[in-house]
């Protein structure tokens, strides 16, 4: 666990926190009724792009029942319509991490956007070096369900590691056992999602965003299949988009990899009720006594 960021490494994070909040607040503008998701996501991954960092995954735009991973594919014609949209986005500099989503509602449901927005406020008010995970998800339960909704029991928040999205500790968006405690100089990204359903997530069958399962992975013997994986390695262990490849056949050749186990695919998911969700993230560094937000 690489709890001891150096002072480059933890300047590595804040600059990637800075370029995230104003690709954020500049996509959030973009999401309007009738709008295409493609371009929305193609803008904010190019924004990133010119300001100096690499998107550290695909811009999300996960709208209604969907909690999180919709990316809109190569030749997606979607329009956002009147829709609660999760605007998920990751920036990385040098493999430094930074992580933040916000709701763009065009539903007309704010108690829901500001349900998700309090659980946040409530676990960034909290933290600080010593403070247990468990004590985390239950203040931001109790937060959500004030407003009469409920947290995504199985989706967490989580660390962020060099090059990794997905690092230990997670942190829960509910009560639990256990737990882990946080320690000075951690980077943590904290998720809390709400929703007027059951409060769980499960996988669906769509997919457009994958990972390579391990750095060094043997090239297959099928050229074409070696061609995209030896592009794909340049992107080590970080989510990417098959629409950032452009080749004759790709779909045939993205399932190849996976078939070979090379790379996994991230599902959509989607509440198992149907039901809204909202989202809200900030990536935070541990401090003695508090927390630095990088992506305010």
């Amino acid at each position: 666990m690489n709890n001891h960021h150096t002072h480059e490494e933890l300047k590595k994070h804040r600059q990637a926190g800075r370029i995230l909040a104003e690709v954020r607040e500049k996509t959030a503008k973009k999401i309007v009724v009738g709008a295409s998701t493609l371009e929305t996501a193609t803008f904010a991954e190019d924004l990133i792009r010119s300001l100096g960092g690499q998107p550290a995954f695909p811009c999300n735009l996960s709208r209604n029942e969907d909690a999180a991973h919709y990316t809109p594919g190569a030749d997606d014609t979607l329009v956002f319509g009147e829709d609660m949209v999760k605007l998920d986005i990751g920036v990385h500099i040098d493999g430094y991490i930074a992580d933040s989503a916000m709701t763009v509602d065009l539903s007309d449901h704010p108690e829901l956007v500001e349900a998700s927005t309090a659980g946040l406020a409530a676990a960034i008010n909290m933290i600080h070096a010593g403070i247990n995970t468990a004590e985390i998800g239950a203040a931001i339960e109790r937060e959500i369900s004030e407003f009469g909704y409920k947290p995504i029991a199985n989706l967490t928040g989580h660390g962020l590691g060099r090059y990794l999205t997905h690092a230990p500790p997670s942190i829960p968006n509910i009560p639990i056992r256990g737990g882990t405690v946080l320690v000075e100089g951690q980077v943590v990204a904290i998720e809390p999602f709400a929703t007027d359903g059951a409060g769980r997530i499960r996988d669906t069958q769509r997919s457009e965003i994958y990972h390579l399962v391990t750095e060094n992975p043997p090239l297959p013997r099928i050229p074409r299949a070696r061609a995209l994986l030896k592009e794909i390695i340049e992107y080590r262990t970080l989510p990417f988009a098959k629409r950032w490849f452009s080749r004759e056949k790709i779909d045939f050749t993205f399932r190849n990899l996976e078939k070979s186990g090379l790379i996994e695919s991230y599902p959509v998911l989607t509440e198992v009720t149907g039901a809204l969700v909202s989202q809200a993230e900030h990536t935070v560094i541990v401090t003695a006594d508090g927390c630095e937000v990088t992506t305010g």
